[in-house]
């Protein structure tokens, strides 16, 4: 009987002593649980009234959740009195060790957060980076994917292309067409000029303000260049180039003002030799 009554003593001192830490844990863990849900949904709302693309969402809506969950799993194991320093010491190796076995994902990951919160560049943009031009296909967290004019695909590791240099040709409304067109040094000057502006003034794609500019710009070693520049929306861009040089050429044939090409004058001289 005294050994009965010591265990019942035994087991009520051990309720006493661990049920309020337990009932503490399980209101915590409980309590933790709806206020992680809480706290998810309103930074995926605040995302969503941001803008930010949707895969970035997804993102940042797990990597919070896990984040949080795991803080709460520490305090509930520390309000049980369990010790967590080698636990929190385990993750941390374990991150370190992830985190350089990962480093080159880990880096266009980083890039890929970057390019899609600051957005420099966004899907339909014709854009040229590391070497390569094409339209945006696809940013993705890793990698942004080109499609190429003649339909080819290229992937792009975000980390590289976050840390280069961007040329994003739709990110303005207008864009200026810089065309060069040679006379010979024989052709009337005046005329050319004059060819020139009126195939610039008959095409209504072209932008009237900022004004178009047809200017004498070199004086090369076979032709006198004109700088011919005007302004258009980007969609008319490559129009406006194509159909410019076509027509300059049918004008200029018709009015008799030549196109040089490059070429060479060789002059032979005979020498006389010594009798």
């Amino acid at each position: 009987m005294e050994n009965l009554d010591a265990y019942k003593d035994l087991a009520v001192r051990i309720i006493m002593l661990y049920l309020p830490k337990v009932l503490l844990a399980v209101a915590t863990l409980v309590i933790g649980l709806i206020l992680i849900r809480i706290l998810v949904r309103i930074i995926e709302r605040a995302l969503e009234r941001a803008q930010v693309e949707i895969a970035l969402r997804h993102f940042f809506k797990s990597a919070t959740d896990v984040l949080f969950k795991v803080l709460l799993l520490i305090s509930v194991a520390t309000i049980l009195g369990i010790q967590t320093t080698s636990f929190v010491a385990l993750l941390g190796a374990a991150g370190l060790a992830v985190g350089l076995a990962l480093q080159g994902s880990l880096s266009n990951f980083a890039g890929g957060v970057l390019i899609l919160l600051f957005k420099p560049i966004r899907i339909g943009d014709f854009i040229e980076a590391q070497g390569h031009m094409g339209t945006v296909h696809a940013i993705m967290v890793f990698n942004t994917v080109l499609k190429t004019p003649d339909n080819k695909k290229i992937i792009i590791p975000n980390g590289a292309l976050s840390n280069g240099s961007i040329v994003n040709f739709s990110a303005e409304e207008t864009r200026r067409v810089d065309m060069v067109f040679g006379i010979g040094y024989d052709d009337d000057l005046k005329k050319a000029k004059a060819l020139l502006n009126e195939l610039v003034e008959k095409d209504p794609r072209i932008l009237k303000d900022p004004a178009p500019q047809v200017v004498v710009g070199a004086l090369a070693d076979s032709s006198v260049n004109f700088n011919c520049r005007v302004w258009c929306n980007k969609a008319d861009y490559w129009g406006i180039f194509f159909d410019m040089h076509e027509n300059v050429k049918l004008e200029f044939d018709a009015a008799g003002i030549s196109i040089p090409y490059p070429q060479t004058d060789v002059h032979l001289y005979q020498e006389k030799s010594a009798t």
